[in-house]
């Protein structure tokens, strides 16, 4: 029977944060920034003919929690998932909005923002020609797929100088 051969090691390193980023236009601040700035020195490529970005979203959501409320008391809660931040802020939205789920709830809707969750993962090429994700999310950020200690390096001293990062 053939035994499987490692061929490359991956890594993982996740940063906690001490606060949660506080708001999803700060959040979208720091993801534009990176893709803008491009901090960690990454560089384009062309993949099947294509050019691709230095770095790019590669998968994201966003999760706007509306609590229903009678009386003070919480009588029930909705989640609602969405690809974009434009999405999310419609949907949140709609969902305040809508007065027939509202009524089945039996309450007022009331937006929690402190419970909303936002990921976005950036797809980012090192000039050695290894990609890897640094995966952001209001509580941590996670480097995954990289080799090359310097990239890790690298992206800690740039979250060092981000106070969002702390």
């Amino acid at each position: 029977m053939a035994d499987f051969i490692e061929k490359t090691v991956n890594k993982t390193a996740v940063r906690d944060l001490a606060t949660q980023i506080p708001s999803v236009e700060k959040f979208d601040d720091l993801i534009e920034s990176v893709i803008d700035d491009n901090p960690f020195g990454c560089v384009e490529y062309v993949k099947n003919g294509v050019e691709m970005p230095a770095v790019c979203r590669h998968s994201e959501h966003y999760t706007a929690k509306v609590n229903f409320i009678n009386a003070g008391k919480k009588v029930g809660t909705a989640s609602l998932q969405s690809p974009t931040i434009a999405a999310f802020n419609a949907n949140a939205s709609a969902m305040l909005d809508n007065t027939a789920i509202a009524t089945a709830m039996g309450g007022t809707a009331h937006r929690d923002p402190a419970k909303e969750t936002y990921y976005c993962q950036l797809k980012c090429h090192d000039p050695s020609g290894d990609d890897y994700y640094v995966t952001f999310t209001r509580k941590t950020v996670r480097l995954s797929s990289y080799q090359d200690d310097s990239i890790l390096d690298a992206i800690e001293e740039w979250a060092d100088a981000v106070s969002e990062l702390d």
